[in-house]
């Protein structure tokens, strides 16, 4: 059975610092092979067309994955380098998949790109999600699809959002929040 698994690849760009970017592709339990689907015009997309290789990482850390969707870091997180390929692993991760690209198909808006794993490893233990965090990640998938959605869908959504981080947030998923709905409100369509 496939599903979409959310979390973080890292890819280098051309002067070798990192990119750090959600994604959330679709997997099986083996986690042998991941499908990433990246917009074209991502530089997710452009790194993997150049580069052939990357790093899906499981975090839970929403606060990272809020940054990594909107692209604002106060300072980006540690790194150490990748083992089988060319690429960095974030620290923090709880685990990651180092992959390859086998096919890439980027005749559509969004690329489709099937990958190998060559690599996995882990760090820690998932601490699990609680509602808010669930909240922050949906509110992070809202903030990537600005461009897509219609501005009153995700004011609705964001205000269904906000009952499960009043009532299970931590200092974490509050700054999450707050950080993705400033961000949302900063970027919205002059009427």
């Amino acid at each position: 059975m496939s599903m979409i698994l959310e979390g973080i690849v890292t890819t280098l760009n051309g002067d070798r610092t990192p990119n750090i970017a959600p994604m959330g592709p679709i997997v099986d339990e083996s986690m042998q092979r991941l499908r990433l689907r990246p917009f074209n015009t991502s530089q997710t997309y452009r790194n993997l067309a150049r580069q052939g290789h990357g790093v899906f990482h499981v975090v839970d850390d929403v606060l990272l994955l809020a940054r990594a969707a909107i692209g604002r870091w106060e300072t980006l997180p540690e790194t150490v380098p990748a083992a089988q390929i060319d690429g960095r692993v974030i620290s923090s991760a709880c685990r990651w998949y180092e992959f390859v690209v086998e096919e890439l198909d980027d005749s559509q808006e969004r690329s489709d790109i099937l990958a190998r794993v060559v690599h996995r490893d882990r760090i820690r233990d998932f601490f699990g999600f609680n509602r808010a965090k669930h909240a922050v990640l949906e509110a992070a998938i809202l903030a990537t699809r600005m461009q897509i959605l219609p501005y009153d869908e995700i004011q609705r959504q964001l205000r269904e959002l906000q009952s499960p981080i009043e009532k299970t947030a931590g200092p974490a998923e509050t700054e999450a929040f707050e950080l993705l709905t400033c961000y949302i409100a900063e970027h919205a369509p002059v009427s």
